[in-house]
């Protein structure tokens, strides 16, 4: 009997929810399991580094890394799967784009260790202990992988082939490409986004849109929706305007504003850049005739200002791929 082609599933900076993602196939893990041979996955598996290690060059079909490249670890298992791996895909927002963990990107390092360990209400550290990437103990040194300064998507640091977005990606969009493989259909370009569609979220969402012109903006705790009209109409920021469709809209379904896991749509920069100018175009002021250019702008920035967090609304998946990257630190 011919060995079955060997698949991996890596987490690296994530938090483990494109592994649930994967177990949501429900019956068709079956069809995984039946045509693979999973060979890694931490989270399941007690495979080793060595085992990886010890495999010829190219001997994985397929790997998935999900998780974005915060530290040391994190790279050297890119760089190892990446050399073993025929298809080294990007699955999830975080090794596409950087997703939450990418918002660290907006302090230095220092801060966040700081934050974490130091100045945090609940973490008690009477000795103000941070951890190094090397202790001195009686034994001897010890280390941990040392951390990076910023937050780096996959493609920043090695090839990537194929790109599966999400906050975790969509089951029914992970088994699309997984049947692609199974019955040898062709893959698009390498480079592409699978898994996705090529528009927004607006394109697949149900809700009826109308004219669209926002005087006030809320927060989803301040207003219960009307479940049929364009939430961004009712003036809840709305995220799919500027956000990949593929997931099936299925935020605004249950009355939920679309927050942008997706990324990106085709052919779009930046989504934070590509969310502002929308917002920009639609915002109703009223009558500004005999007004001033400061009361304009007061009636502008009085609007603007209900919006808490510009960057975790409009960058919160995707700061790491963006023009911004980060603040410069």
């Amino acid at each position: 009997m011919a060995e079955l082609p060997k698949i991996s599933i890596y987490w690296a900076s994530s938090c483990g929810g494109c592994e649930i993602s994967v177990v949501n196939l429900n019956e068709k893990i079956l069809d995984v399991a039946a045509n693979f041979n999973l060979f890694f996955c931490p989270c399941l598996l007690d495979t080793k580094k060595t085992d990886i290690e010890a495999l010829p060059d190219k001997d994985i079909l397929i790997t998935f890394f999900n998780g974005s490249i915060k530290n040391e670890d994190n790279a050297e298992m890119a760089h190892l799967l990446r050399k073993k791996s025929q298809l080294l895909i990007a699955f999830g927002s975080c090794s596409s784009e950087g997703c939450i963990p990418g918002l660290s990107n907006l302090h230095s390092l220092d801060d966040q260790m700081n934050a974490i360990y130091l100045d945090n209400l609940t973490t008690i550290n009477p000795d103000r202990i941070i951890p190094r990437h090397e202790t001195i103990v009686p034994e001897g040194a010890l280390t941990i992988p040392a951390i990076y300064d910023r937050v780096r998507t996959l493609s920043e640091i090695v090839e990537v082939d194929y790109y599966i977005p999400g906050c975790p990606p969509e089951p029914h969009q992970i088994w699309n490409v997984i049947d692609h493989v199974i019955k040898q259909r062709p893959l698009p370009e390498r480079g592409s986004v699978i898994g996705a569609g090529r528009s927004t979220v607006c394109d697949e969402c149900s809700r009826k849109k109308g004219n669209k012109s926002i005087k006030k903006f809320y927060r989803t705790y301040e207003i219960v929706p009307e479940p049929e009209t364009c939430l961004l109409e009712q003036g809840l920021i709305c995220m799919g305007i500027a956000t990949r469709d593929g997931c099936g809209g299925l935020c605004p379904k249950v009355n939920m504003p679309c927050t942008g896991c997706y990324g990106t749509p085709e052919g779009v920069l930046d989504q934070g850049a590509k969310m502002a100018a929308a917002l920009g175009s639609i915002l109703d002021i009223g009558d500004v005739k005999g007004l001033t250019d400061d009361e304009i702008n007061k009636r502008i920035d009085d609007i603007i200002n209900e919006i808490p967090d510009f960057a975790g609304m409009f960058y919160k998946y995707s700061l790491c791929s963006s023009i911004l990257k980060g603040k410069v630190i």
